[in-house]
C-alpha cells in the first residue's frame, strides 16, 4: 500500500523525510509544554517558584541535555523568530490582560500609568543609551554604531508585562497591579515605537526638526492605535448585540470575539501602528460591552479560552528563552573573553536599575503632590515595590535584540553576539532573581495588602470577566451588579460633584461619574453592555433574567427554611 501511494504521489516520500525533523521537534516541544503545566501544578503551593521560572528552568535543563546529545552543536528545538513572537504569541497575552484587567482601578490611575509608561520609558531610554555609550568605551566589544546604542536603550527600557503578570496578582494587590501592569503595557508599546523610530530615522544627524517629527510620530501612533482598538471593540459589541448570534450557535459569537480581537492587532500592524496598544484597548472595550452581550455559556467560554491561550503563549515564550540561553553559536564568539560578556551584562543590569529609579521615585513624588487623599498616594514602600517589580525583562527584550543584532536568528559579528548573550543573561537573571524575591518583598513591605485588596476587589469591578471567578456573592449584590443599577453605581462611586471645585478636589472620581452618565445615556443603548441589552427571546438578558429568577427563588426558599 505504501509503495502504491509513493508511486501515485512521487513527492510523498521526499516531503515526509524533509519534515520529519520538524515533526519530532514539535512533538518534543509540546511534551515540554505539558511537563511545564504538570510541574507548575505540583509547585503551586511553593512560595518561591512561579510558572515563568518553572518554564525557564525546564528550558535550561532541556537545552543542556540537547547540547550534550548534539555534541555541542545545538541547544534548542525551534529557531526563534521575532515574527512568530509579535504575530502569534504576543497578541493573546496582551488581549487577555486588557480583557481581565479591572477597569475601574486602571482608569482611576490612568494619568499615573501614562506618566510611568510614556515619560518614564523615555527617561529610562536616555539613561540606558547614554550610560551604554560611556561605559562600553572601556570594554572591547567590537564596533557599535549610534543606532545600536539607541536600540540598546529601547530594548532594555520597557518593563516586560509578560514577566510582571506572572509575579503580581491583581486580586492580592489591585492598586499595585494596576500601576505596574498598566505601565508595562504602555512601556511595551513605547519601546516598540522607539525601536522602530530608531530604525526609520537618520539618528546620525539629530536636530530639532527630527526631534519634533519623532514626538509627532509617537503621539500619532499612540492615539491612532488606541482609537483603532476602541473602534474594533465597539464594532464587535454592536454586531453581537444586533445579530444575537447566540440564538442559533454560541460557537459563532465566541469565534467572532476571538477573530475581532486578532483582526484589530493585525490591522494595526498592517498600517504600521502599535498592535500592543490596539489589542489591549480592544480587550478593555470588549470586556465592558461585548462580553455582556453574549450568552452566559459564551461568557464562561471566552473568559477561560482567552486565559488559556495567554497562559500557553507565556509558557511557550519562557520555555524557549530558557532553551535558547545555551545556544552554542552565540556563546562561541564570546568564549575567548567571558569576562567581557559578564561585564556587559552587569553594566546593562545596573543601567536598567538606575534608569528605572530615575523615573519611578520622581514621578511618584509629583503624582503624590496632586493627590490629597492619603489612601490614593503612592507611599515609599509601594514605590520600592514598583521599582523592584518592574526590573524584569523578558520576551519583548529578546525579540527586539534579535531584530537588531541578528539576521534570521544567526549572527557572525562578535559585538552583536556579545549583545545577544548579554541580553539573554539579563533576561534570565532579572526574571529568576527578581521574580523569586518579588512576592516576598511585597509581603514584607505591604503585609496588609492582601486583606485590603480582597475588599476592594469585590467592590470595584464585579461586572468584569474577572468577577466571574468570585464565588457565591450575595444575591442582592450580584443582581444589582449584573443589571447595572444606577442607585448601586452612585453608592459605589462618589456622590454628585458640585461643579469645578469638586473636579479640582477629586478629578478621578468626578471624571468617572460623568463617564458613567455618558456611558449609560449614549453608549450602552447602542453597543449593549451590562443592564442595557434589550429583552429579546434568546438574548443574553433573557437568559440572565431566567437565571436571576431561579437564584431569587432559591434564596427565598433558603430564608423560609431558616426562619
Amino acid at each position: 500500500m505504501a509503495i502504491e501511494l509513493t508511486s501515485f504521489f512521487p513527492k510523498l516520500g521526499t516531503m515526509s523525510a524533509s519534515n520529519y525533523n520538524s515533526i519530532v521537534s514539535m512533538n518534543l516541544f509540546v511534551a515540554l509544554l505539558l511537563a511545564c503545566i504538570v510541574i507548575g501544578h505540583l509547585l503551586e503551593e511553593n512560595k518561591w517558584v512561579n510558572d515563568s521560572i518553572t518554564a525557564l528552568i525546564i528550558g535550561l535543563s532541556i537545552g543542556f541535555v540537547i547540547l550534550l546529545i548534539s555534541g555541542g552543536r545545538n541547544s534548542h528545538l525551534l529557531v526563534f523568530s521575532e515574527d512568530l513572537f509579535f504575530i502569534y504569541l504576543l497578541p493573546p497575552i496582551i488581549f487577555n490582560a486588557g480583557f481581565q484587567v479591572k477597569k475601574k482601578q486602571f482608569f482611576r490611575n490612568f494619568i499615573t500609568i501614562m506618566m510611568f509608561g510614556a515619560i518614564g520609558t523615555l527617561i529610562s531610554f536616555c539613561v540606558i543609551s547614554l550610560g551604554a555609550m560611556e561605559l562600553f568605551k572601556f570594554l572591547d566589544i567590537g564596533s557599535l554604531e549610534v543606532s545600536d546604542y539607541l536600540a540598546i536603550g529601547a530594548i532594555f527600557a520597557a518593563t516586560d508585562s509578560v514577566c510582571t503578570l506572572q509575579v503580581l496578582n491583581q486580586d492580592e494587590t489591585p492598586l499595585l497591579y494596576s500601576l505596574v501592569f498598566g505601565e508595562g503595557v504602555v512601556n511595551d508599546a513605547t519601546s516598540v515605537v522607539l525601536f522602530n523610530a530608531i530604525q526609520s530615522f537618520d539618528v546620525t544627524h539629530v536636530d530639532t526638526r527630527i526631534g519634533l517629527q519623532f514626538i509627532g510620530s509617537f503621539l500619532y501612533l499612540f492615539f491612532t492605535s488606541t482609537l483603532l482598538g476602541v473602534v474594533s471593540g465597539l464594532l464587535s459589541a454592536y454586531l453581537i448585540k444586533k445579530l444575537y448570534l447566540g440564538r442559533h450557535s454560541t460557537d459563532r459569537e465566541v469565534a467572532l470575539m476571538m477573530l475581532m480581537a486578532y483582526f484589530s492587532y493585525m490591522l494595526a500592524e498592517l498600517f504600521y501602528l502599535s498592535g500592543i496598544l490596539t489589542v489591549f484597548f480592544c480587550g478593555i472595550v470588549m470586556s465592558h460591552y461585548t462580553w455582556h452581550n453574549v450568552t452566559e455559556s459564551s461568557r464562561v467560554t471566552t473568559k477561560h479560552a482567552f486565559a488559556t491561550l495567554s497562559f500557553l503563549a507565556e509558557t511557550f515564550l519562557f520555555l524557549y528563552v530558557g532553551m535558547d540561553a545555551l545556544d552554542i553559536e552565540k556563546w562561541r564568539f564570546v568564549s575567548d573573553s567571558p569576562g567581557t560578556s559578564i561585564a556587559v551584562s552587569a553594566i546593562l543590569l545596573f543601567l536598567v536599575m538606575l534608569g528605572r529609579a530615575a523615573f519611578v521615585f520622581p514621578i511618584s513624588f509629583l503624582t503624590n503632590l496632586a493627590k490629597k487623599s492619603t489612601s490614593e498616594k503612592i507611599n515609599f514602600r509601594m514605590q520600592v515595590t514598583i521599582w523592584w517589580a518592574g526590573l524584569m525583562r523578558g520576551a519583548v527584550s529578546m525579540a527586539l535584540a534579535y531584530n537588531q543584532f541578528t539576521r534570521d536568528g544567526h549572527t557572525q559579528l562578535r559585538g552583536n553576539a556579545i549583545m545577544i548573550t548579554s541580553t539573554i543573561s539579563v533576561v534570565l537573571s532579572s526574571t529568576v532573581v527578581f521574580g523569586l524575591l518579588t512576592k516576598h518583598l511585597i509581603r514584607f513591605l505591604l503585609p496588609q495588602s492582601k486583606h485590603f485588596s480582597s475588599v476592594s476587589t469585590i467592590s470595584s469591578d464585579l461586572g468584569s470577566p474577572k468577577a466571574i471567578t468570585v464565588p457565591f456573592l450575595e444575591r442582592q449584590q450580584c443582581s444589582e451588579t449584573e443589571f447595572g443599577s444606577q442607585e448601586f453605581s452612585s453608592q459605589v462611586s462618589i456622590g454628585r460633584p458640585n461643579g469645578l471645585r469638586m473636579l479640582l478636589n477629586s478629578p478621578s472620581h468626578t471624571v468617572h461619574y460623568y463617564w458613567r452618565k455618558f456611558d449609560d445615556t449614549f453608549m450602552r443603548p447602542v453597543f449593549g453592555g451590562r443592564g442595557f441589552v434589550p429583552f429579546v427571546l434568546g438574548s443574553p438578558v433573557e437568559q440572565s433574567d431566567n437565571n436571576l429568577g431561579e437564584r431569587l427563588l432559591e434564596n427565598n426558599e433558603r430564608l423560609a427554611a431558616t426562619y
